[in-house]
């Protein structure tokens, strides 16, 4: 929309770019162009303005295919005024020299015009087309039918329309038949799923097999390292017996052995202590054999002495005396009277 402003009577009205304003002065073209600036009065002036910029018109309608299926479809069409000069004639552009607002509604009209074409041509290419078809290639044939449509439709270029794309968003049936369509593929999907969660545990089930399978080898393997643990340890200990056996045979003959010769060896001192004492005996019995009688008795009360015990004082009768001095040879004690 132009802005307007108002001084003294007057009016300034200030177009954006992508406007095209057309200016009437009693009945002559006084303006004409895009972002225009210029003052006017109103009770003068005749004003149109037509915008030369890309819009687009959003559409959807309801199309019937050939298995007399209801579908939805959603197109956007862009289009654009080439010739404001021709839509300003066709159309009611013209705006309030005071407000500068639309007094009709001309791109309703443009948005009419469009949408009922477009849709001619989509009703004619879908009621040709199964529903399948028409989900799966006709979004494509739509577009194509659609631009094709417009392209050749006379009308617009007499009110200086000009097409510049045609996109078709979507084609979609009714709730309860998509819902059946989708069915197959839903269950084609659970089938897929079910064959991989199968395929799944066929696979955890086989691993959990060589998991086991290698638990019982490891199982296996350290039964026969206890097997040769324990055989080994048998050697070990029957080594063992035999060495401390062979050990103990050694210390035995070497005891053996010390005890033969400890033996020995007490033999031969007892021999000859013996034999030393049969000497010393002989040598004493010789010495005897030689001594008179007296001094052999005196030799044995001397011993006898020895073996006796201790006697402090000995009284001794004179006739006693006497003998006992007369046998070793000496003369008795003279008497006193």
């Amino acid at each position: 929309m132009a802005d307007i402003a108002r001084r003294f009577g007057w009016r300034h009205l200030r177009s954006a770019p992508t406007a095209h304003i057309r200016h009437h002065k009693r009945g002559v073209l006084a303006h004409d162009g895009a972002g225009l600036s210029f003052w006017y009065r109103s009770l003068s002036a005749a004003l149109s303005e037509v915008p030369v910029n890309d819009r687009e018109l959003a559409m959807a309608f309801h199309a019937r295919t050939a298995d007399f299926q209801d579908v939805t479809v959603q197109a956007t069409v862009t289009y654009r005024i080439s010739d404001p000069a021709e839509a300003a004639a066709r159309l009611d552009f013209s705006v309030d020299p005071d407000s500068g607002v639309w007094r009709g509604a001309p791109l309703e009209q443009i948005a009419t015009l469009l949408t009922e074409t477009a849709q001619q041509h989509t009703l004619d290419v879908l009621a040709r087309t199964p529903l399948s078809g028409a989900l799966v290639d006709g979004v494509a044939t739509v577009r194509e039918r659609v631009a094709a449509g417009l392209a050749d439709e006379p009308r617009l270029p007499a009110t200086g329309i000009e097409v510049v794309a045609v996109r078709v968003v979507a084609i979609r049936p009714e709730a309860e038949v998509e819902r059946a369509l989708r069915t197959p593929a839903r269950e084609q999907i659970q089938q897929e799923a079910d064959r991989a969660t199968y395929e799944r545990r066929a696979v955890a089930v086989e691993r959990e097999r060589t998991i086991a399978e290698n638990e019982l080898a490891s199982q296996i393997e350290l039964a026969r390292r206890e097997e040769q643990l324990v055989e080994q340890r048998g050697t070990n200990t029957r080594r063992e017996a035999e060495e401390n056996a062979a050990a103990d045979g050694v210390r035995a003959e070497a005891e053996a052995a010390r005890k033969v010769r400890l033996a020995r060896a007490e033999a031969e001192s007892a021999r000859e202590v013996g034999a030393a004492r049969a000497e010393s005996q002989a040598a004493w019995l010789r010495v005897h054999g030689e001594v008179e009688a007296a001094t052999l008795h005196a030799l044995a009360a001397t011993r006898l002495a020895e073996n006796l015990p201790r006697i402090d004082s000995l009284t001794l009768s004179p006739d006693v005396l006497t003998g006992l001095l007369t046998k070793l040879g000496r003369p008795a004690p003279e008497t006193r009277a």
